[in-house]
């Protein structure tokens, strides 16, 4: 009897790890957990609230959660359940402060003190595409390529295909640093 159980267990065990391969996710809810114990006090309240809540479980029961259910979901319905949408934080620039929200599917981006300079950056899960859209006006930015490659539209209308490694971002920014001295000559 004892024989067939193990069995069992050993079987549901490989076809879990088929089932649920290279389901990641983001660990949204553990993430959040320690980001907050981090902020709450000094190092050493910090340190006692990491020591109780390990004797306690909580940093266990939110791991477990996140690997059984939050993760799960993220996988298999393609969006992270634990997102913080609506969250505003503060991103401080060269020409000021920016207030930057989350949405369901992007950013909107305001310059702090003007709402009416206002951009927001919307990802097309059907395209594969980040799009930026101000005034009403939506206009490609990076559309990710199935090969492992990006193809990004420059300012002045060309397409720049990059690789997703630290070669396609210096070909990137080197394009965009060309183009910006470009349009600031003008």
């Amino acid at each position: 009897m004892k024989m067939i159980n193990w069995k069992m267990a050993a079987t549901v065990m490989i076809c879990g790890a088929f089932l649920f391969s290279s389901c990641i996710g983001s660990f949204g809810l553990h993430s959040k957990l320690v980001n907050w114990n981090q902020n709450i006090s000094s190092k050493f309240v910090n340190e006692l609230v990491f020591l109780a809540f390990n004797i306690i479980p909580v940093y266990g029961v939110c791991y477990l959660a996140d690997i059984l259910v939050i993760n799960s979901i993220e996988f298999w319905s393609g969006s992270n359940p634990m997102a913080s949408i609506g969250d505003i934080k503060t991103v401080k620039g060269e020409n000021g402060n920016y207030l930057v929200e989350t949405l369901e599917n992007g950013y909107s981006i305001t310059k702090e003190g003007d709402e009416n300079a206002t951009m927001d950056l919307i990802y097309d899960k059907d395209l594969n595409t980040w799009n930026v859209v101000a005034n009403g006006v939506s206009t490609e930015l990076l559309k990710m390529n199935n090969d492992g490659t990006a193809q990004m539209t420059l300012p002045d209308g060309e397409q720049l295909t990059v690789t997703l490694d630290e070669q396609g971002v210096a070909t990137a920014r080197q394009a965009t640093m060309i183009n910006s001295y470009y349009y600031a000559a003008r």
